[in-house]
């Protein structure tokens, strides 16, 4: 277990900042036909761990517009505690859209000056992240300006302080910014990090590296405790610093992958909070994202904690691989 004795009885299992949008997902591929819906990666994670069962919250910002109010609406329901998220009135609420091409999903994102990226050190609620077992952020609001990047690691250094638990995802999108910015920002990121949940694709890009040992082993050399490397189809792979365990990737119809990594995320955390190994969390966790890539939509197909066990019941795909 990861957690000590303090930090056992924190109102919110998981706490995630970042920033939420709305999302226009193309269902036919050659037709401009739109499923609305809603998204953000850490939002997305939060709403995952929430529907696994933990007692979550989430910190952003939304602007003062119909975009906004939808998602307060959304969190609602979901039983995402909301109330530290601000209202702005200067800024709007971001959107996004998903293409459906030959190879795989694009996105198109009108998020530039939106309300989250106005978010600032001083407007951080500080004391929800001291009532966390776990706060969850990401790359993506770590790139989306230079003051959320500041809030940020501004996020991850109050929950050391506080003994929260730290969890990061690379979740590196190049459209916002290069790889030689990135970098230097994600390593001085995975110094106030415990778990780390990257992707294969993005350690690709970030260090010219695809190879899971050496990708693993280069992020316990930043300080990382628990590193889960993200390998999309083919599973994931799991180290403690002692033992590593790789998950496989479960056969299933591939709708659409929005949102897939996050939902990973949430139920790995989800789990986690709940006082399960890492390497059971991990199970636990792809064969989730395993459902919710059999759905449009970041959030709708996101499954709930007992079709996970259902479908986990008959899963094969925990094999231990020994160190040499």
């Amino acid at each position: 277990m990861l957690e000590g004795p303090r930090i056992r009885d924190r109102r919110f299992d998981l706490v995630a900042l970042g920033e939420a949008m709305l999302e226009f997902n193309q269902t036919r591929a050659s037709q401009p036909n739109y499923l609305q819906g809603f998204g953000g990666d850490t939002s997305n994670a939060v709403i995952a761990a929430a529907r696994a069962g933990a007692r979550t919250a989430y910190l952003s910002r939304v602007g003062s517009d119909w975009f906004g109010e939808q998602l307060l609406a959304l969190w609602a329901r979901e039983g995402v505690d909301a109330s530290a998220v601000a209202i702005d009135s200067t800024h709007p609420t971001g959107i996004y859209f998903v293409n459906h091409g030959p190879a795989s999903h694009q996105f198109s994102y009108l998020r530039a000056g939106s309300a989250a990226s106005a978010m600032t050190p001083q407007w951080l609620p500080r004391q929800v992240i001291q009532q966390a077992r776990i706060l969850h952020v990401s790359g993506i609001s770590l790139a989306i300006s230079a003051s959320a990047q500041a809030t940020v690691l501004a996020a991850m250094q109050e929950a050391r302080r506080c003994n929260t638990l730290v969890a990061f995802d690379s979740n590196l999108r190049l459209k916002l910014w290069s790889v030689e910015t990135a970098r230097p920002v994600i390593e001085q990121a995975l110094a106030w990090c415990d778990i780390f949940l990257p992707s294969v694709d993005d350690m690709q890009a970030l260090l010219g590296q695809a190879e899971p040992e050496a990708v693993v082993d280069w992020s316990h050399q930043q300080g990382v405790k628990i590193v889960v490397l993200k390998l999309g189809a083919q599973g994931c792979l799991v180290s403690d610093g002692k033992r590593r365990v790789r998950v496989l990737g479960r056969s299933v119809p591939l709708v659409d992958a929005t949102g897939a990594g996050d939902c990973f995320c949430g139920n790995f955390l989800a789990r986690v909070a709940a006082g399960v190994d890492v390497f059971e969390a991990a199970r636990f966790a792809n064969v989730a994202a395993s459902l919710a890539v059999q759905g449009f939509g970041a959030v709708g197909p996101l499954p709930r904690a007992e079709v996970v066990w259902a479908a986990l019941g008959t899963d094969e795909s925990t094999q231990l691989i020994k160190r040499n």
